[in-house]
């Protein structure tokens, strides 16, 4: 199999399952002319977030790395009109593009856009009692995602789902012996993950026009 060839399976799936939104294709459009990254997840992977989220019937979500909103509103989209969102952005340039993107989605009343490092944010939503989401994606930096998995558990309850993007970095994953942050970064959290007596987990391989992936799936437990 070939980049070409899992490219072309995306596309496929896109065309027959996702109908063209000129709401997300706006909002892509806007972080591209900004000049963000262009690391938000891909539109099946989006929608997958989008289903777990209805299917447990989500009312409260908290997302760790906003980008330019983009798997924001698909989130954003599963909740109820009385739903709410967080999501935690740590570059204002990045937010500000996020904010105009939600609005443009209808989503600026449901979806609040938190400026700073997620670890000075995330305590501060714990004191405020924001909590408990029902499901937190965590799509940032990856060399903090085991303290992110950790401020998690402080926010959920028995039955939400913590997702973690990013966790196969094409293969490294495997090798404890590399010297790349985020693939130690990664390890530490399947560490965490495995031996949390709160948290039952899986993680699938993925595959399509960013390459090979992967994300962790947990449910938070009694």
């Amino acid at each position: 199999m070939t980049q070409d060839q899992w490219k072309a399976v995306e596309e496929y799936v896109v065309d027959r399952l996702l109908p063209a939104d000129e709401v997300l294709s706006t909002a892509l459009a806007e972080s591209d002319a900004a000049g963000l990254p262009q690391i938000e997840v891909s539109p099946p992977h989006a929608k997958l977030l989008q289903l777990l989220a209805r299917s447990i019937g989500a009312r409260a979500i908290l997302e760790v790395g906003t980008l330019g909103g983009y798997s924001t509103i698909w989130l954003g989209r599963a909740l109820p009109e009385d739903g709410r969102l967080v999501t935690l952005e740590y570059a204002e340039a990045h937010a500000e593009v996020a904010r105009g993107n939600l609005a443009r989605a209808g989503l600026e009343k449901v979806a609040e856009v938190r400026v700073g490092p997620a670890l000075d944010s995330l305590p501060e939503l714990v004191e405020e009692g924001a909590g408990p989401f029902d499901l937190v994606f965590i799509d940032a930096d990856k060399v903090n995602n085991p303290r992110y998995v950790e401020w998690a558990l402080k926010l959920t309850r028995p039955g939400s789902l913590i997702v973690v993007d990013n966790v196969v970095r094409r293969g490294a994953v495997v090798d404890g012996s590399g010297d790349d942050p985020s693939v130690r970064g990664t390890r530490e959290t399947f560490d965490l993950v495995a031996e949390h007596p709160r948290l039952d987990a899986t993680a699938v391989q993925t595959v399509g026009g960013k390459g090979w992936d992967g994300m962790l799936i947990a449910r938070v437990t009694d």
